[in-house]
Parts: structure tokens; sequence; C-alpha cells
């Protein structure tokens, strides 16, 4: 593993100075799920919810947590994103799948970002479908592809 970066010399944590790294291309994709009773998934899908369309506001959501990830995460940057975008697909049974792309032309990548934009966007389907369901499961959320940068391409193998 190479050496963390986050450390000033008193061993303190800080925000990586990124000043002299290019500027490139830089996309993210990470992916989470909700696993829930079959039941709760067909209400989805079939816009039965009371509180609205689930995956509409999920998407809003996962969009707006993407646009504000360096206000959750402390150390990473500010990021000028010039991409987001959410999906949703399901098994068909009890589990429904939420993938985000984000993108940036900047110093830093955004991982974060991504990771945040499907972890929101997860948590939105619990807070509407808790009504009818407490026992949904999140998970598990990772980093499904990244792009750009000095430390290259990144792709979770199958």
């Amino acid at each position: 593993m190479s050496e963390l970066t986050h450390f000033n010399d008193q061993g303190r944590a800080r925000m990586v100075d990124v000043s002299d790294k290019e500027t490139t291309a830089r996309t993210a994709s990470a992916r989470s799920s909700v696993k829930m009773a079959r039941e709760t998934l067909q209400q989805i899908k079939n816009g039965g919810i009371r509180k609205g369309d689930v995956m509409a506001v999920a998407q809003v959501a996962g969009i707006m947590a993407a646009k504000r990830t360096s206000e959750w995460i402390p150390m990473c940057h500010p990021l000028p994103l010039t991409g987001i975008d959410i999906q949703f697909h399901d098994n068909g049974e009890d589990v429904l799948f939420i993938e985000a792309t984000v993108k940036t032309t900047g110093k830093t990548g955004v991982e974060m970002e991504a990771l945040t934009a499907v972890s929101a966007a997860a948590l939105t389907v619990y807070d509407m479908c808790k009504a009818l369901q407490k026992d949904m499961l999140i998970g598990p959320t990772l980093l499904i592809h990244k792009a750009g940068g000095k430390n290259g391409d990144y792709r979770l193998a199958d």
C-alpha cells in the first residue's frame, strides 16, 4: 500500500494538497443495494408508496449528496462536478440496485462523490419505505470503477 498522505508532519489529519497535480478527466462509479421484501419492491415499482415516487426522489437525493460530498466527508476537496448519473435495477425479487457515475475534470478523483451518491439514494429508499418495512438491508456499498488521475484506472473484479 502506498504511503498515506492525509497526515501533516505532526501526525495530524490534513486535507491533501493537490496544487501540483495535473488536471485530468476523472470518472468514478459506485454501487449499493437495498434488500427488502418482494412486496416492498413491487410497491416501489408500481408507484404504490404513499410518500411518492421512490426512485425519482432517491435519484435527486443521490445527485444532491454527490454535489455536497465535501460537506459530509471532512478531508474531501470540493469539486466542480461535470456529470452525475444514477440508475436503478432490480433482481425481480427482493433487491433494488443503485449505481452512480460521477464525472469531473480536476486534480483529484470523484470516488467519494459516487459512493456518497449511492449511499444517500439507498438511505432515501429506506426512508420512503420504512413505514411498510423496517428490516430492509442496505449494502454492500462499493466502488466499481474509477478512471483518470496518476494512479490510473480501477475496475472491481467480477
